[in-house]
């Protein structure tokens, strides 16, 4: 699982190798066996390539699957902690990590604050070391104990754990290997509108998806779960303006009255990455409600999608109406909705 600091000595200077099984290592307090498993690759690039996408922790959500969100909540010299979201085995997951960041050594250590069950502490290491000017090794360690040493929740952190690092391990790998196109196939765009309505309906009209077949024109089907207040789990069928559809997953991360942050984690054939804001900023009376999209492009798709003679130039444009024009009709539907009143 993405993670973050304060990992032991220990973890230091272990010999790389490609995938270690987990193996009990210690005693975690008194009751938790720690488990310690290695993975490792090897990167094309230069060792600071790699270690700038590592330290760069708020854009994981769009370089790694498995990450929905990361806010940095505070930070100091060498130092920072997070508050993350991500999937793990299918289940959306969210912990306090905390990070020490060395740039000269390219090390990073991280310990999981607060963590979700069924681990009850997780801490490791991302360490970057150079194969020469233009390769490196990459190695991620990972020290964990499950709730109670319950069997079960060992088995779920170590598939969790070995899922999300083969993931990360080979996204940072493809991210760093072609760094010098990263540019331009990553782009952010926003939108937004003036209301002149409360904020609280504003956000109503946002958080309640479930009802946007019925408010918004270019949504055909949307089916949202929410196990845990605040998370949403959503799958979206959009009308095009060729009149075709397609179908879109996302995870969703509320924050009441101000903000949804999403990650789209099935997205059109078009995109490799998507994720997005819907902010809400009080001006007075008024209420400025922004859309904003990060998308990164799928290159190799550019002229399957879009056809033979398409660059990344009119992907990029394409995106940009298609994304855009939704987020204008949404907004523009949820200000006629917050100065009606709402519902």
């Amino acid at each position: 699982m993405p993670h973050t600091p304060n990992t032991p000595n220990t973890l230091k200077g272990t010999v790389p190798v490609r995938t270690e099984e987990p193996q009990a290592t210690s005693r975690a307090g008194a009751d938790a066996t720690a488990h310690a498993t290695t993975h490792d690759v090897t990167v094309d690039a230069p060792a600071d390539t790699v270690y700038a996408l590592l330290a760069d922790a708020t854009a994981w959500p769009l370089r790694f699957p498995p990450n929905i969100h990361v806010e940095r909540t505070a930070s100091g010299d060498g130092w920072e902690r997070l508050r993350m979201w991500a999937t793990a085995n299918g289940e959306v997951k969210s912990w306090t990590s905390r990070r020490d960041l060395d740039p000269a050594a390219r090390r990073i250590v991280f310990r999981q604050e607060a963590s979700a069950p069924p681990v009850a502490s997780m801490r490791g290491e991302w360490v970057v070391e150079p194969a020469g000017a233009a390769a490196c090794t990459l190695t991620l360690l990972h020290e964990f104990s499950a709730v109670d040493d319950d069997p079960a929740g060992i088995q779920w952190i170590h598939e969790a754990t070995d899922r999300n690092s083969r993931a990360e391990l080979a996204n940072v790998k493809a991210l760093a290997e072609q760094a010098d196109r990263n540019d331009e196939l990553t782009f952010t765009f926003t939108d937004e509108v003036e209301i002149n309505g409360p904020a609280e309906q504003v956000y109503t009209f946002l958080a309640r998806a479930e009802e946007w077949p019925r408010r918004l024109p270019h949504v055909s089907r949307l089916d949202l779960r929410e196990d845990v207040p605040g998370v949403q789990l959503m799958a979206m069928d959009t009308r095009t303006g060729d009149g075709s559809t397609h179908t879109t997953e996302s995870v969703r991360v509320c924050f009441p009255e101000s903000r949804i942050v999403y990650k789209q984690t099935v997205v059109p054939a078009l995109m490799s990455a998507h994720t997005g804001e819907w902010s809400l900023r009080s001006e007075g009376t008024k209420v400025r409600a922004v859309s904003r999209h990060t998308v990164t492009l799928k290159e190799d798709a550019i002229t399957s999608v879009l056809g033979p003679e398409a660059t990344v130039a009119s992907a990029r444009s394409f995106i940009r109406r298609a994304l855009g024009g939704n987020s204008t009709a949404t907004l523009a539907l949820a200000k006629q909705f917050a100065e009606a009143g709402g519902e």
